[in-house]
């Protein structure tokens, strides 16, 4: 998407990304209100099981790299190519959606290439409690790490790593454990490849470009979004559960999680867990290994403590008053700026 939510590009637009305006992903979601300058009006039907979303004709298509999808039982982290560079306004068969078949249509790859622990067969590396090798009930850092085909920034994206630390140890990433998929820890187009055929899924990530366009698109620039959220198309079945459920969960990558088939409505998510919250905070990035300690690279610094209102960034920008825009603006600029 667009740094500034597509004010630059769209002068229609006057509310920016500080207002919601231009998001996109690989999914084409039509339920954003205002796509490429205008509303999303155009045939707009409410959804029926979400008051604040709906859909209209138009969706908004761009590559999206999943760094993390993650609650307290299951975790994956995916890349999802797209035939598209930048946000895009589709419409019709380009748009991929669901409800009219065509889902493998379109311009994006919705499925993508997930590294998801507990469907490549390693059921106790991530979850509550000290039997896991990432206890969900304790702080962690999530390291991602792309490497390239020759080792600089200018190489081919090759493959994803993931590391975590928690309790100031290194925790290396699960290894895959299922057959078909040679045992891997970390997400290469061999293993994309070999997932796909192993799940019995369609190989819509080959398609779209693969681990060379998600390269490509992240060597233009993505914007990194953060959020907490609940699943009203399928309950986010697909990252703790059996999913598709007219499948076997005996089936090879059926089986994403511990979580019941009828869990994840939003309606008892949101009844149940009204003041749930999320803090994602030390967010840094730099050469492979500086950001973490551990990492065997140098360390990078994300705060000034003499001069960053907060503890770091993330507290600076929560104190900026959101009202009215040009001074919410100007705080996150100057949270930016003394903060990182």
């Amino acid at each position: 998407m667009d740094f500034d939510g597509g004010m630059e590009n769209y002068p229609t637009n006057e509310a920016g990304a500080a207002y919601g305006t231009g998001y996109c992903d690989a999914q084409c979601p039509h339920d954003m209100k205002w796509i490429s300058g205008e509303t999303n009006n155009e045939g707009w039907e409410p959804s029926d099981n979400d008051v604040n979303a709906g859909k209209g004709y138009y969706g908004s298509c761009c590559v999206e790299m999943d760094i993390w999808e993650a609650n307290s039982v299951a975790t994956a982290y995916t890349p999802h190519p797209c035939e598209t560079v930048g946000a895009y306004r589709c419409e019709g068969t380009e748009c991929g959606d669901n409800w009219s078949d065509e889902r493998y249509d379109g311009i994006c790859d919705k499925d993508g290439c997930d590294l998801n622990s507990w469907r490549l067969g390693d059921q106790s590396f991530f979850g509550p409690g000290g039997d896991f090798a990432v206890d969900t009930n304790k702080p962690m850092t999530v390291v991602t790490q792309f490497i390239t085909s020759d080792g600089t920034d200018n190489g081919d994206l090759v493959e994803i790593r993931r590391v975590y630390v928690q309790d100031g140890q290194v925790i290396e990433n699960s290894f895959s454990n299922l057959d078909g998929i040679d045992a891997t820890d970390s997400i290469t187009q061999k293993f994309c490849d070999q997932s796909k055929v192993a799940f019995g899924d369609v190989d819509d990530h080959a398609e779209k470009g693969g681990l060379k366009a998600m390269g490509e698109s992240l060597d233009r620039g993505q914007v990194l979004v953060m959020s907490m959220w609940d699943d009203h198309d399928a309950n986010m079945l697909w990252l703790d559960s059996n999913y598709p459920l007219d499948k076997d969960p005996s089936t090879p990558g059926v089986n994403r999680g511990p979580c019941p088939e009828d869990s994840g409505d939003p309606v008892d998510m949101e009844q149940n867990y009204p003041d749930a919250t999320v803090k994602y905070y030390n967010v840094k990035f730099g050469t492979i290994g500086s950001t973490y300690s551990g990492g065997n690279g140098s360390p990078t610094t994300t705060s000034k403590p003499s001069e960053c209102p907060g503890d770091d960034l993330a507290d600076c920008m929560s104190m900026c008053p959101t009202e009215p825009l040009d001074i919410f603006q100007g705080c996150i600029l100057e949270c930016q700026d003394k903060c990182t």
